[in-house]
């Protein structure tokens, strides 16, 4: 059985995958108390190495070594998706909790894998995005809460870019099974209206694409034709078991749209919601009877946060509880991306078999340091 985490002392985690995504979190790992960063490993020692020798008191060590290190209580998982749940699996196995980065796994198949071996070994999982934990989804599921909207109604969520190969130097995976603009966007825009609105009990989708190749805009392949295998551009209608319906658009094939990245509406007013791929944002509120929308002054969520946050509330969370940006909500969301795609191809209406309870709310807090007052990090 693996250890519970002793929510009074700082967790001490060990990173698996030293890609570019890890400089967020160890931006943020400098500010949080509750958070130790003791070892990281990539199948690349020379960057695991790089890493180390940034960070004081962190030791570079191979993914076998850190799945075996007494002292690392969660693994922080930042390898590719394919390997998200093989490589949890083993940080499982050895008596570690586990945070990915999203999705929880490539399918819903090996997602559950990893809830029942976690459940099984008494060790806790978490998943990003922990965007919904900022001030942007937080100050506006407050709003709901407080009752400023009505009963909501409806939502919608879209998501527009031309696509990712003008910037990308390697875009291939986003063409490829496993790819595309839901599974890529989705579930910042799926966990974002979860926390919002609740679980969603039934979906159905339509999706298509306008080319069947890409060229690559930049780098050292630019010019270089790749082919397009999915739908590039996905809509669905998600039907939550409050009975608001949420409309999703998530598009690589678009070029530009002034639609909010996420509102919701209700009997009493409608609301904007930041880009639920930042962390805080403007809130507006339009309310039946008023002329003008007003911005929300900021009432709920981590004040000044970033990626890594949602290990810190998860080391927080006691014992038995669900993280905020847990497992539950991870399987979810991936679930309802899945079968999105599988009515689409299909025709019809998809039941969603798993649900989640709404997490709680983030009361407004002060969780770390500014980013100013962290020595040699601007804001």
């Amino acid at each position: 059985m693996g250890n519970p985490i002793d929510t009074a002392k700082p967790i001490k985690v060990g990173i698996i995958g030293c890609g570019a995504i890890i400089a967020q979190y160890l931006k943020n790992f400098r500010r949080l108390e509750a958070i130790d960063l003791v070892a990281v490993a990539d199948l690349d020692p020379a960057r695991a190495q790089a890493v180390a020798d940034s960070y004081d008191g962190v030791r570079a060590v191979t993914v076998d070594e850190l799945l075996a290190a007494d002292d690392v209580e969660l693994v922080l998982n930042l390898t590719i998706p394919a390997a998200h749940a093989p490589i949890a699996l083993k940080a499982i196995a050895a008596g570690k909790s586990v945070y990915g980065e999203k999705p929880l796994a490539a399918t819903t198949a090996e997602a559950r894998q990893v809830l029942d071996a976690a459940r099984e070994a008494g060790v806790v999982v978490g998943c990003a995005p922990d965007t919904v934990l900022g001030t942007g989804i937080q100050t506006a599921r407050k709003a709901i809460d407080d009752g400023l909207i009505g009963t909501p109604i409806s939502a919608t969520a879209t998501m527009v870019t031309p696509g990712h190969e003008r910037w990308h130097p390697n875009p291939d995976f986003y063409y490829q099974p496993g790819g595309g603009p839901l599974l890529d966007m989705g579930p910042y825009y799926v966990s974002a209206l979860v926390t919002l609105l609740g679980p969603v009990v039934s979906v159905i989708g339509a999706a298509s694409h306008t080319r069947n190749t890409r060229t690559i805009g930049s780098g050292p392949r630019e010019g270089e034709v790749i082919p397009v295998t999915i739908d590039s551009h996905v809509t669905g209608v998600l039907v939550h078991a409050s009975g608001a319906l949420s409309t999703l658009v998530m598009s690589f094939d678009a070029v530009k749209t002034k639609s909010a990245n996420i509102e919701i509406h209700g009997a009493a007013g409608s609301l904007v919601v930041p880009d639920p791929n930042h962390f805080d944002g403007d809130v507006q509120l339009f309310t039946l009877g008023t002329d003008s929308w007003q911005t929300l002054p900021v009432s709920a969520g981590y004040i000044d946060s970033g990626r890594g946050f949602g290990i810190a509330d998860l080391a927080a969370t006691p014992a038995g509880a669900e993280p905020r940006a847990g497992g539950q909500l991870a399987f979810h969301a991936l679930e309802v991306m899945e079968s999105v795609l599988a009515s689409a191809h299909n025709g019809s209406a998809v039941s969603i078999e798993s649900t989640v309870a709404r997490p709680d709310l983030v009361e407004l807090t002060a969780l770390a340091a500014p980013l100013a007052e962290v020595q040699g990090i601007s804001s």
